[in-house]
């Protein structure tokens, strides 16, 4: 007789909605894998400039930011110079914002498959976070060959002992732009509406985070309206992001510590709604 077969999971109904079942993600890492690098191939393919849009894109919006907001409106980057200062909100914003807005259409983008094979339905938004770091990295070459330039050309900036923070800004975006796209793509599969206002609204946010003006303008400038950005989860984060690499920025450990709890409610919050959903997504979308 054939020996018995082990198996050391089962597919089973989830008996907890914080269940992440880990073990299965695990198991899955090579569809992982295999989902980060057809986001990368897929997104750029048939283009004719390719992965150097990756470029283009952030050079393009400084440029604009440069000339529309330090030119023509003169709001002040803390005595940084202006592209180095838009490149580095832009930069770190740019993650966030895609994270979120592509996390935000899963259940809608992927309902063919979700409803055919079996996989841990966690691996699709992980792959997404995941496939961004691609993008983020390259945009911060680019923002790091900016910095090389205006060092060499005798700008006054510097590293902060902050920089060694960079890892946890990092998690921390990724995972606020997780948990809010979790939460809106499972609201999406009872509202459509939302998945036309995430895109207009990503935007919206955008101005009231400190990407195109210093923390400190914005409370000596409007005291009235400052505490939303400072409440904003994105300031503290984008804050420290540009106190660590340029020395110039509002670095308050209890802002990055609110920013911290926000992250961990919106990603446990988002896990709940996500695996709620889940179970029966399919019969909605």
């Amino acid at each position: 007789m054939e020996p018995k077969e082990e198996y050391n999971w089962t597919i089973e109904a989830k008996a907890s909605l914080f269940d992440l079942k880990l073990n299965e993600i695990w198991a899955y890492r090579d569809l992982l894998w295999l989902l980060v690098r057809r986001d990368f191939v897929s997104f750029y393919k048939q283009t004719i400039l390719g992965p150097l849009w990756f470029f283009i894109q952030p050079l393009f919006t400084t440029i604009i930011f440069t000339f529309i907001f330090g030119n023509l409106a003169g709001i002040s980057t803390d005595g940084l110079p202006k592209p180095l200062f838009y490149m580095a909100g832009i930069t770190a914003w740019n993650y966030f914002a895609d994270c979120l807005t592509k996390t935000s259409t899963v259940f809608k983008d992927n309902a063919g498959i979700f409803g055919k094979v079996y996989f841990p339905r966690l691996i699709m938004p992980l792959s997404i976070v995941a496939s961004n770091l691609v993008r983020f990295g390259v945009q911060m070459l680019l923002f790091m060959l900016m910095m090389a330039y205006y060092y060499f050309t005798g700008a006054q900036f510097n590293f902060t002992w902050a920089i060694s923070l960079f890892p946890v800004i990092v998690i921390l975006m990724a995972l606020l732009g997780l948990g809010t796209g979790m939460i809106i793509s499972a609201m999406t599969t009872k509202y459509r509406d939302l998945a036309f206002l995430v895109s207009f609204g990503v935007q919206l946010l955008m101005y009231a985070t400190t990407v195109i003006y210093p923390l400190s303008e914005a409370i000596k400038k409007y005291p009235a309206y400052a505490w939303i950005i400072e409440y904003n989860p994105m300031t503290p984060i984008i804050e420290t992001f540009r106190f660590g690499f340029l020395g110039e920025g509002s670095f308050s450990w209890a802002s990055l510590g609110y920013a911290c709890g926000v992250t961990f409610f919106l990603l446990v919050f988002g896990i709940v709604v996500f695996n709620k959903v889940e179970r029966n997504f399919v019969d909605t979308v």
